[in-house]
């Protein structure tokens, strides 16, 4: 580990450590309209949401760190307390970047970037016709978190109106694969928030794991589970009993050539396969077999079966004894 005292770095090494540790991190693209009717437009990856109720985001229109200025985006929020915040998709993060350009404050964004605005209900900023994901916000409050270059604002706002586009909608959640959210990370580096990028973790809601400190040492001492997947098993209510081991085994039948067939299981992701090739080979090869049955489990785990692999876990034990 490189251990670091922020005090002892520039700014800019405080910053792009900051940028590549913490992230991926979602993008407000916020628009506001000064005091002279000027509309700017500027996107801001220190942005996330606080509560529910009242409805509330917030984002740092920091100062700038080579003169200490502050933004168009902050200095028009302090004057109308109005700004709309949109989230960033992939189809729209080009012209997202360039709206990061620092333009004049009489420069409109929106004509710069071809962004369409679009006319707000409740505020005077006008929306971005492009993103999915709309927010029409009030300043709630504005935090200063210093007065040094770089220092963040915290720009605390209520949203007011959402806007959001049906398209977005799977079975009543907005889905990530049709939002196909981008979020910053380090330097020129983006992270695209669908497709194989996406995956489940079963939240632990109304029942209690058994914990990490429950599983048995053969389980915590392997070489084969990863981190996770000790997660992913101690996050059981209970572990099958002896008897539902029994039972799960005797419903597994061995197919004829299974013995030589585990790598080509292996290579189609097909734990259940996998487990009949171990136990198929376990006479002529034990440990080698042992080893291909935690394998399988890892493989089901992956594939978010947890039942599977603990009755194979636990059988693969027992074998052993």
């Amino acid at each position: 580990m490189i251990d670091l005292l922020p005090k002892d770095l520039s700014v800019r090494e405080v910053f792009g450590y900051l940028l590549g540790g913490v992230g991926p991190r979602p993008i407000a693209l916020v628009s506001t309209v000064s005091t002279d009717g000027n509309v700017n437009l500027s996107p801001f990856s220190f942005f996330n949401a606080f509560g529910a109720n009242p409805p509330t985001v917030a984002f740092s229109p920091s100062r700038r760190a080579r003169d200490n200025t502050l933004k168009d985006t902050y200095n028009n929020l302090i004057a109308t307390r109005e700004c709309t915040i949109q989230s960033v998709t992939y189809d729209m993060v080009q012209q997202v970047s360039l709206a990061s350009t620092e333009y004049a404050a009489d420069i409109d964004e929106f004509v710069k970037s071809g962004l369409t605005p679009v006319a707000s209900d409740l505020v005077i900023p006008p929306r971005v016709k492009e993103s999915p994901f709309q927010m029409e916000c009030m300043l709630s409050d504005m935090i200063h978190l210093g007065e040094a270059e770089g220092s963040g604002n915290l720009a605390i706002c209520e949203v007011v109106k959402f806007h959001i586009s049906e398209d977005i909608f799977e079975d009543g959640v907005i889905h990530p694969n049709r939002i196909d959210l981008v979020a910053r990370m380090s330097a020129d580096f983006y992270c695209r928030a669908s497709g194989s990028a996406i995956f489940e973790v079963e939240k632990p809601i109304g029942r209690t794991g058994i914990g990490y400190d429950q599983l048995p040492d053969f389980i915590k001492n392997s070489n084969i589970l990863s981190a996770n997947n000790l997660g992913q098993l101690a996050n059981s209510e209970a572990t099958p009993d002896a008897e539902e081991v029994r039972h799960f085994v005797q419903g597994i039948t061995i197919l004829a050539d299974d013995n030589r067939r585990f790598d080509e299981y292996k290579s189609q992701g097909d734990y259940k396969g996998m487990f009949r090739a171990a136990i198929a080979s376990f006479e002529s090869d034990n440990s080698g077999a042992l080893r291909q049955i935690q394998l399988a489990a890892r493989y089901a785990l992956r594939a978010g079966n947890v039942s599977f692999a603990w009755n194979v876990l636990l059988h693969a034990h027992s074998l052993e004894e």
